[in-house]
């Protein structure tokens, strides 16, 4: 019997596989426009690695409270309604910032934590790098700016074992989503750069301060009249938020 040649082998179907890995991922992002993702890699991590019962329900973001919609794009990606994916200018900026400075800012845009949330595992890598880019470019292209946004409430980390806006509002509110005011808003928006560490009922100094800016770029960006951005098909805002930056 010959032994089997895994070189020969590759070169004869890696163009097969090819084809079949982008047919799945396109199949899986429309498949995700259609259907709530019933879970994560990120949340099976979670769940295995933590004790505890998890929490995620997935609701329409008709079910969401224009609070946290706006509080989330004010703390999170402020120029969601007008990027394809990537914010060039908030990358040039965070450049800029981590060549000053020993601390690293980064630059993903909500449309790439979704891509990295909902489509891929949690660990940094270059690898995982490039498929944050390539997803992120299937979310852009088949998904409306309102969709993305209801995914990233839905999917993103807001406590031990808390996926989304729901599971938040009933742990720390004890209330829907739906019904969250601005300060609540504004607080659980607040600990999403580490989730796990802080709390949005116990704030740290820190987090207290993250909650009041927050509420100021709230206001700034015109409170939820600014979610009819998301809905208007253009390159500029119908406002002028330059005195913001």
């Amino acid at each position: 019997m010959a032994a089997f040649n895994f070189k020969s082998y590759f070169l004869n179907y890696y163009k097969d596989f090819i084809v079949a890995c982008i047919i799945l991922s396109f199949t899986w992002v429309l498949l995700y426009r259609l259907i709530s993702p019933p879970i994560t890699i990120q949340m099976l991590t979670r769940s295995i690695l933590d004790k505890g019962e998890l929490r995620y329900d997935y609701m329409s973001i008709g079910k969401i409270s224009p609070y946290l919609q706006v509080c989330a794009m004010a703390s999170e990606d402020q120029n969601l309604p007008f990027h394809s994916g990537l914010d060039l200018g908030a990358i040039r900026k965070a450049v800029e910032v981590n060549k000053k400075g020993k601390k690293v800012f980064g630059a993903s845009t909500i449309t790439q934590q979704v891509a990295k949330n909902v489509f891929l595992f949690p660990q940094r890598s270059y690898i995982r790098k490039g498929l944050e880019f390539y997803f992120t470019l299937l979310i852009e292209t088949f998904y409306p700016k309102e969709k993305i946004l209801e995914l990233y409430l839905n999917v993103a980390e807001m406590g031990t074992l808390i996926f989304g806006a729901e599971a938040a509002a009933r742990t720390y509110y004890n209330k829907p989503a739906s019904k969250l005011s601005l300060q609540e808003s504004a607080s659980i928006i607040s600990i999403l750069p580490n989730p796990r560490k802080f709390n949005a009922k116990n704030p740290s100094g820190y987090i207290a301060g993250r909650q009041s800016e927050i509420k100021s770029l709230y206001f700034s960006l015109d409170g939820t009249h600014y979610l009819r951005e998301l809905y208007v098909k253009s390159e500029s805002s119908l406002y002028d938020f330059r005195k913001y930056k």
